[in-house]
């Protein structure tokens, strides 16, 4: 009976394997599944982003490099400690009196060592203090520099998405065009049936049918690519993803910053560039200072404790080793003070390469306020002209729905051809989508003035 349950206890946890295994397969699936049929909205998108860019990831282990930093500038100001031990064994021959004879006689010796040391730093010219200045100022840099990438790789986000925004509502504009020449197609069928119109109609809308066709393949290449890279910025699988349509209606001159001044004042004092470069000035003078530091004299100071214990094999009255330990501890204490008084021009150099570099510093500052302001103008340039195209683009496509329904009107009474009624068709097309690009590069550009006045890009 024993032997037959031991051969069922195999194959009972092999089916316990495999379902735990179906049960994994199961979920794992499931969870795919459900991860990408859900559609991403702007924000999810954004803050998937910032979570997991390597970029940004690799900013952030700069953090912590920069932490790493702090604490060793730290730990100069406290004293070195090190201890020492060390074991030689001599091997050789010496030669010996015994009664009147000299006799050489093999000779094994053993010495050892034991010390602890400390020093400490007493004054290097300001050197470690504002070494540890600059540790912290480098994390500072470093968090601002983290802060710049996360704001580029938003407004990055913002603009992939608002482009797959704008290639669905051409999608849209391409199908809904082609199931109105569908449609067209079977009003002039009826007509030609009828006697109104010739048969050579049938074929030019069945060509534009085919043109239309054409368009809705483009288009949703189009849309694919969009996702495409979408879903590359966000590093998640292409396969199934998909994001939230925003509605984005005609958008009002409300949306419009009608004075530059006020994004231009608050890019100077906030955004980050400008203050990176500000660091940077700082972090010049610092090591200025670090450089002036070789002028200086340093103090340092020291102890020592030192032991040891020695025996050979041709002495039977040495101490026991514990005991010479004991007996022969040592303690020494120094102070020492080093004068530079030539460094053949390694101190003069350095001072003077440290003063370019914040020349440089304070030029790079400048540069930085002068690019960015020459991007916000030119950001709110484009915005004041995307608005007017964004105007003009409404008006256009008013006039051409207008024109194409007379078109229309015209070619069911036969008094157009269907030549002149698809020139008609084209031009309120193109009127469509001028008005589409225009909206999404009005939308897009007035985002670029809240990036610069620090407003959230997901609202």
């Amino acid at each position: 009976m024993k032997n037959k349950e031991d051969k069922m206890m195999p194959i009972y946890i092999f089916k316990m394997k495999n379902s735990f295994f179906i049960l994994v397969l199961t979920l794992l699936v499931f969870t795919t599944s459900f991860s990408q049929s859900k559609k991403w909205t702007l924000e999810d998108c954004v803050n998937h982003a910032l979570e997991n860019n390597i970029t940004i990831q690799q900013g952030e282990n700069a953090l912590l490099t920069d932490e790493q930093n702090i604490i060793a500038a730290k730990g100069n100001f406290l004293p070195g400690v090190s201890a020492s031990a060390g074991h030689n064994v001599g091997v050789g021959t010496q030669r010996i009196d015994i009664g009147n004879t000299q006799v050489i006689v093999d000779r094994t010796s053993h010495s050892s060592s034991f010390g602890v040391g400390a020093s400490q730093t007493v004054f290097n010219g300001f050197r470690l203090t504002n070494l540890y200045k600059q540790s912290k100022l480098n994390l500072e840099t470093s968090q601002l520099e983290l802060n710049r990438i996360k704001d580029d790789i938003s407004l990055n986000v913002v603009n992939a998405y608002l482009n797959v925004l704008f290639n669905k509502e051409n999608l849209a504009t391409a199908k809904a065009q082609y199931e109105f020449s569908d449609k067209q197609l079977v009003q002039v069928k009826s007509l030609v049936d009828a006697g109104v119109q010739p048969r050579a109609n049938i074929y030019d809308i069945e060509a534009t049918l085919s043109a239309d066709a054409q368009s809705v393949t483009i288009a949703e290449n189009n849309v694919t690519l969009a996702l495409l890279t979408l879903s590359q910025l966000l590093q998640v699988p292409f396969e199934g993803f998909d994001v939230e349509v925003i509605n984005i209606e005609s958008p009002s001159e409300a949306l419009l910053y009608t004075n530059v001044a006020p994004v231009l004042n608050f890019a100077l004092e906030n955004r980050n560039e400008i203050k990176i470069a500000e660091k940077n000035i700082e972090n010049a003078q610092l090591n200025t200072e670090i450089s002036k530091s070789g002028y200086l004299p340093s103090v340092s100071i020291g102890y020592g404790f030192n032991t040891n214990a020695f025996y050979t094999n041709l002495t039977q009255n040495e101490d026991a080793f514990l005991e010479q330990l004991n007996n022969q501890k040592s303690h020494s204490f120094n102070l020492n003070v080093n004068i530079p008084i030539f460094s053949r021009f390694q101190n003069k150099t350095a001072v003077a390469k440290s003063r370019i570099q914040e020349e440089n510093s304070k030029l790079n500052l400048e540069q930085a306020k002068l690019d960015l302001e020459s991007n916000i103008q030119r950001a709110f340039t484009d915005a004041q002209a995307a608005f007017k195209a964004f105007e003009a683009a409404k008006k256009s496509l008013a006039a051409q729905k207008l024109s194409f329904e007379n078109s229309q009107e015209r070619f069911n009474i036969g008094s157009m051809t269907s030549f002149e009624l698809d020139q008609a068709r084209i031009r309120l097309i193109n009127a469509q989508a001028s008005l589409i690009n225009a909206k999404y590069d009005f939308v897009f550009k007035t985002k670029v003035l809240d990036f610069y006045m620090g407003k959230s890009l997901t609202n």
